[in-house]
């Protein structure tokens, strides 16, 4: 099922054609990146309120980001379409699973996909923490999978962490990357392993920032004002969890505990309450702070 596509330039066709799966926050932020690039995409959702809500936010987020000068000037935006089921996947030339961070759920979603596209086709897993070897194994062709981390929002951030898992193939590396650089995105290509170098690195940090708020030792607003003006942080930690979405980081959290034991990955009980509480970050309205 898919809504009227909009409005685009005929005369100059993409080459790419982006099915993306999952209408949050990532699904939204990847697709608005594509479409302002002047690619086509089919968002996928089994929600169709959700999917609904993810149009008008592409709509806003593609405003805002032809106003910070974050996407290429005169590019006429591709066509949107979307739906609830799979279907469409079948015409893809590059597939993007943005779904939760939860592995069943995504070997679950990426089996089903990759029994309809067709050969060659890859399969982009966009994941902050989940190594992509523990998906292959659910795909029909595993040579075809391929992990991408983009960062949020995607359309402002130009560098990208690609994932190549041990049974990723060189033309699916090389089909990628002719995506990305179309997306104008900066790559770096690291290999498999449990939150690979950003969120392996970062998230555990989160948590110990969020630990020592926990403790008493210094209030949410003095953590990232120190860590901006003594440490060079961008945001702070906790600003950027928030931009994250709390929900997110736990998952990603008890991925990596999971997978390397390390307690510095165990959510801390903060993190965790927050959570509990609806309070998810910006996305929500609010986290460490209030954004309404």
């Amino acid at each position: 099922m898919t809504t009227a596509p909009e409005q685009h330039d005929a005369a100059d066709p993409s080459p790419h054609a982006l099915t993306v799966l999952g209408g949050g926050v990532m699904g939204v932020g990847i697709s608005t990146l594509a479409l302002g690039h002047g690619l086509p995409v089919h968002l996928v959702d089994l929600d169709r309120t959700r999917l609904d809500r993810a149009r008008d936010r592409i709509a806003d987020e593609l405003r805002l980001a032809q106003l910070l000068g974050a996407l290429p000037p005169a590019t006429t935006p591709g066509e949107l379409s979307t739906g609830t089921v799979l279907d469409a996947a079948a015409l893809a030339t590059a597939v993007v699973e943005a779904i939760t961070e939860n592995a069943e759920l995504k070997a679950e979603v990426l089996a089903e996909v990759s029994a309809l596209v067709r050969p060659g086709t890859p399969l982009i897993t966009n994941t902050s923490s989940i190594p992509v070897d523990e998906l292959a194994g659910a795909v029909a062709r595993p040579a075809e999978l391929v992990g991408t981390h983009f960062m949020n929002p995607p359309y402002l951030i130009r560098t990208a962490e690609v994932i190549r898992g041990p049974r990723t193939g060189e033309p699916t590396l090389a089909a990628v990357a002719a995506l990305l650089a179309a997306l104008r995105r900066e790559t770096v290509l690291v290999q498999d392993a449990p939150g690979f170098v950003t969120s392996r690195i970062l998230h555990p940090m989160i948590n110990d920032a969020a630990r020592v708020v926990q403790q008493g030792t210094a209030t949410v607003e003095a953590v990232d004002t120190l860590m901006q003006g003594c440490l060079g942080h961008p945001t702070g930690p906790l600003r950027t969890a928030d931009l994250i979405g709390l929900d997110n980081l736990v998952d990603s959290l008890q991925v990596l505990y999971e997978r390397t034991g390390d307690e510095g990955c165990r959510p801390c009980e903060l993190l965790l309450n927050l959570v509990r509480q609806g309070r998810h970050g910006r996305k929500s309205g609010s986290g460490f702070y209030d954004y309404h």
